[in-house]
């Protein structure tokens, strides 16, 4: 997989992926070059109150309105992400409607503009190759991203949805269970 062939798209975390930080994750994949990759986790939700952290951040962040955890690296920096309306400037995009927003701008500039902003804190990181070697050792999935994933409503169900949109074989892992010792 060449650089720059992940911008955009979503990692799916695979099951055999035993990293807790990445455990049944969703990661949009912002930038991939020779470099390396930084990505933002869509399906961890803190808890956290976007307004308790963010001033005014309410209005314009989508259900649940609250801070998600974007990944290990970094977990004090802060991301925000949007999608556009159909029809209006995107700005800097990711995809064809998601695009990067300035959490420390207003967001009542963004309310016209976007169907919904999710903020996150920390992100995930790669180095030169690193992620091109977990994604050849299966670690990963890369599939196409829709602009709807990073707004899901339902975080907590992203990977399983995701994997039940995906042809063939990778459809069968939306039901593979937390513990198939269990099974």
């Amino acid at each position: 997989m060449g650089a720059g062939t992940c911008d955009g798209k979503l990692l799916i975390a695979m099951p055999m992926l035993e990293d807790p930080n990445f455990e049944r994750t969703v990661v949009l994949v912002l930038d991939h070059d020779d470099e390396g990759a930084l990505g933002i986790v869509l399906n961890r939700p803190t808890g956290t109150e976007v307004g308790d952290v963010l001033d005014g951040w309410e209005v314009v962040a989508a259900a649940p309105a609250m801070v998600f955890g974007g990944g290990p690296v970094e977990p004090r920096a802060v991301v925000g992400l949007a999608v556009s309306r159909p029809g209006m400037e995107p700005g800097h995009t990711i995809t064809s409607r998601v695009r990067t927003v300035d959490p420390t701008g207003d967001p009542d500039e963004l309310f016209a503009e976007v169907e919904g902003a999710r903020i996150f804190a920390g992100y995930a990181g790669w180095g030169p190759g690193q992620l091109e070697e977990e994604i050849d050792q299966g670690a990963w999935v890369v599939v196409d991203a829709r602009p709807q994933d990073v707004l899901a409503a339902a975080p907590e169900t992203l990977w399983a949805d995701v994997l039940a949109r995906q042809p063939d074989q990778l459809r069968l892992l939306a039901t593979f269970p937390d513990d198939p010792r269990l099974n």
